[in-house]
């Protein structure tokens, strides 16, 4: 079955914070400080970072439903919204975020595809993320769609420096 994507309004911004939290929440904490998960939760995803990335009109968020139920979503970025300088005509992806209970649902899958014919479709010479170092299923899942390692940059967890790897797919 496939999701239903749709590009998300300021009115989602309530939403946004709370799937943001929990994706986020669900996938890293195991593997963080509390005190680090919850400081950068809070910087991240507080309403008014989350407004002002929603009204940059080089950001994008779209929303994923399974059966009308949210189940995730992506955000892309182009020009000086990308978090890296390295691809001037490219096409950032931030985040792709999924819901516990909706992964193996071939969401991800579907957002990537969605993310890729946009890039096409706006001809970007090349579509690239960030990925943390740690996460081998994250990892593997963006090499089958072509992606490989071009570098990598800090991430920080609250006051852990992590390493994510920057992962680019040329396009033209």
């Amino acid at each position: 079955m496939e999701g239903k994507i749709r590009l998300c309004t300021l009115e989602d911004l309530t939403k946004l914070r709370e799937i943001s939290i929990e994706t986020f929440s669900d996938t890293f904490a195991l593997d963080n400080n509390p005190a680090d998960l919850q400081e950068y939760l809070s910087n991240a995803y507080g309403l008014d970072e989350l407004e002002k990335e929603m009204q940059n009109p080089e950001s994008r968020f779209f929303f994923v439903y399974l059966t009308d139920e949210l189940a995730g979503y992506l955000k892309l970025n182009t020009g000086i919204a990308q978090t890296e300088t390295l691809a001037k005509n490219g096409l950032e992806v931030e985040r792709i975020y999924i819901r516990k209970s909706f992964k193996r649902h071939g969401l991800g899958r579907q957002l990537i595809d969605y993310a890729l014919e946009l890039a096409c479709k706006e001809r970007r010479d090349s579509i690239w993320l960030g990925v943390w170092e740690k996460n081998v299923n994250a990892l593997r899942f963006y090499r089958t769609f072509g992606f490989e390692k071009v570098g990598a940059h800090d991430f920080t967890v609250g006051k852990d420096k992590q390493t994510d790897l920057i992962m680019m797919k040329p396009l033209l």
